[in-house]
């Protein structure tokens, strides 16, 4: 199965205007897409799709 583009972390983090440390909070806490290994396990990355949903599905400040 094909999802898409695969990004980094680097690019998720500049996508998302989040530092990693939130990143990483996020994931811990379940409240963020999941990554996926590649390299033989070595790296992770994410769908980028999945980035962009996320991105769209979270409530805007002008909403809150």
């Amino acid at each position: 199965m094909n999802k898409g583009r695969l990004i980094k972390i680097d690019e998720v983090t500049r996508l998302c205007a989040m530092s990693r440390a939130t990143l990483y909070r996020l994931l811990a806490s379940n409240n963020f897409p999941p990554q996926v290994s590649v390299t033989g396990g070595r790296a992770v990355a994410w769908y980028e799709a999945d980035i962009y949903k996320w991105i769209n599905e979270r409530p805007s400040k002008k909403e809150e």
